[in-house]
């Protein structure tokens, strides 16, 4: 791996490359890819999020097992919106009848409502605190004050993420380290905090550049990033670094299926959809039958977690069939340029 190019950023993360490793949420990390791609010289990630408390020590226990270098552990700082903390018994049975034909064809018992939905953000960043991972990387949203002050003390590296040049400015103002300029042809979920999703739709490089213009903070772009133009076109736009997820995700360290993994580096990938209806907040994937069924109750989906709490019981059910028409395919608009199956693979490419 010929690449020399140190920049603040790079020096800050500790790391040899400019290249941090997108974090998935929803079982689609796994620490093998995350430590792979810190030994590679970059900087690998863990997206934690559905993560209970109790998780977060073993996980960077474990992460640390497998390398030497900077990880990254990544949490949703906003952990439901509006009336996803608790639902009726009538808003319940609504929901249910959404995705009753569903669990039928899957044979899926239907499912008692839980005593929560997702797990609270504050005793998750205790708990991730405690752990003490050398990178905290976070979105929807900016911590308090004082969860960045306690990082500080500790040394732990903050990594925040912005859609618009006033979330940009304001994770600026609460002196996170490093910040996330992601576009709209990232995969995975638009983390917009400050407008709807739907109104924060900058592609990557006029974001990028936007951004690198008004904050002090280093900028790192993330969205439509495969190789190595990419990354030269994102530092020449200001730019330190760049986050690359869908790349990741279609490599066999990570935690997709290997029918996902087929669809990310199929015909089929050309054609991605943002959609709400893979947990309720918008995200992007692949179309598939889900997305288009869905589209015809746009208006009647829960917010997030209520959705993903019940995804996950049809996500389980298609994983263990084998089935992508059910599934969510998260990935991103570049996904046709895919080439590589490996974690090495990929960042030697880059690089090169």
């Amino acid at each position: 791996m010929a690449y020399e190019n140190i920049t603040e950023a790079v020096r800050r993360l500790g790391v040899r490359f400019p290249i941090i490793q997108g974090p998935f949420g929803g079982g689609l990390s796994t620490a093998r890819l995350a430590a792979a791609v810190s030994n590679l010289g970059g900087l690998g990630s863990y997206g934690a999020h559905s993560l209970a408390p109790s998780d977060m020590g073993p996980l960077v226990k474990e992460i640390r097992s497998l390398t030497p270098h900077p990880f990254a552990v990544n949490l949703w700082v906003s952990d439901h919106d509006q009336g996803g903390l608790e639902l009726t018994k009538a808003e319940f049975d609504r929901i249910f009848r959404i995705f009753e034909p569903y669990f039928q064809e899957f044979g899926i018992q239907r499912p008692e409502p839980p005593a929560y939905f997702h797990h609270s953000f504050e005793e998750q960043f205790e708990a991730l605190l405690e752990a003490n991972p050398p990178v905290f990387s976070f979105v929807f949203g900016v911590p308090r004050s004082e969860i960045l002050r306690e990082c500080r003390r500790r040394g732990i590296v903050t990594i925040g993420t912005a859609t618009s040049i006033a979330e940009a400015r304001m994770l600026d103002e609460a002196g996170v380290d490093l910040i996330v300029a992601t576009g709209f042809e990232a995969g995975g979920h638009r983390t917009s905090f400050l407008a709807p999703a739907e109104d924060s739709l900058m592609g990557t490089f006029a974001l990028t550049q936007l951004v690198s213009d008004r904050v002090k903070a280093p900028v790192i772009a993330a969205g439509g990033i495969v190789d190595g133009r990419g990354l030269r076109a994102a530092q020449l736009l200001g730019a330190q670094m760049v986050q690359i997820g869908t790349a990741f995700l279609a490599c066999e360290e990570s935690g997709t299926t290997t029918e996902h993994r087929a669809m990310l580096l199929s015909d089929k990938a050309q054609h991605t959809t943002l959609t709400r209806s893979f947990t309720g907040r918008l995200a992007r994937g692949i179309s598939n039958r889900w997305t288009e069924d869905m589209k015809a109750h746009i208006n009647e989906l829960p917010p997030f977690p209520v959705q993903s709490w019940f995804m996950s019981h049809l996500k389980s059910a298609a994983i263990k069939a084998g089935r992508t028409d059910v599934l969510p395919l998260y990935g991103g608009q570049i996904a046709p340029n895919l080439r590589h199956r490996t974690a090495s693979a990929l960042m030697e490419s880059i690089l090169e």
